[in-house]
């Protein structure tokens, strides 16, 4: 998959940075458990910036949910007059042609607005420097070219069962799932550009024994 065009090029700027604070980038497969592996990391100081979170926050703009409606209507709206991320999700992730076209649409909507707010808070959290690590939670982190300037990437993973398993936890359908990852990097590409490999599939304690190891080897992050 090629890097998305407008969000890509908003990352270009920060390349250059020296940044004081690591800056690590958290990759998988969908539901292999990078909400647990963020968890840890928050645990041993470290700032968590989730896209997930700011596109809940970008869905709540009012030029935003002008246009999702102008393009979905109101069906995609709940009773409070808020983006129904489950409705709207129906319409993105399903089967082609329409999926993709229409999930392209919502990407070029939100996709810059997102990256700007990633941007405003690294800048932030670089500027206090009170943070052990700024860790990206952006499920498209290869795709927009942020894994460009994190000092390292972590791939968690685990066996594609296990995350079927928990996407079914989730009301997933098997499609829904095999739908959703289609529009992904590769679990392989992935893996291949990341600097360390965080094991989920077994217990908590030894995702967090993984962790506690990978954090102490950050330099200037001593381990809490």
């Amino acid at each position: 998959m090629q890097p998305k065009g407008t969000w890509h090029e908003q990352s270009a700027r920060f390349l250059h940075m020296r940044a004081s604070v690591p800056i690590v980038g958290l990759v998988g497969g969908i539901a292999s458990g990078k909400s647990f592996i963020t968890e840890q990391l928050k645990r041993q100081g470290a700032v968590v910036i989730s896209a997930d979170q700011l596109a809940h926050e970008v869905l709540k703009l009012p030029q935003v949910k002008d246009e999702v409606r102008g393009r979905w209507g109101s069906r995609v709206f709940s009773s409070d007059g808020e983006v129904n991320r489950q409705a709207l999700g129906q319409i993105v992730f399903a089967p082609p042609p329409d999926g993709p076209r229409e999930l392209k649409a919502l990407e070029q909507l939100t996709h810059p607005k997102i990256g700007a707010l990633i941007r405003e808070q690294m800048e932030k959290l670089q500027a206090q420097t009170t943070a052990a690590a700024i860790v990206l939670d952006v499920p498209l982190l290869i795709e927009a070219g942020w894994n460009k300037f994190c000092d390292k990437v972590v791939f968690v993973d685990a066996p594609r069962e296990l995350r079927l398993a928990r996407a079914a936890a989730r009301g997933w359908t098997e499609a829904d799932f095999a739908r959703r990852e289609a529009t992904q990097e590769s679990l392989e590409t992935k893996r291949k550009l990341a600097d360390v490999v965080i094991d989920n599939s077994g217990s908590p304690e030894s995702a967090q024994a993984q962790i506690e190891h990978f954090w102490q080897s950050l330099g200037g992050c001593p381990p809490r």
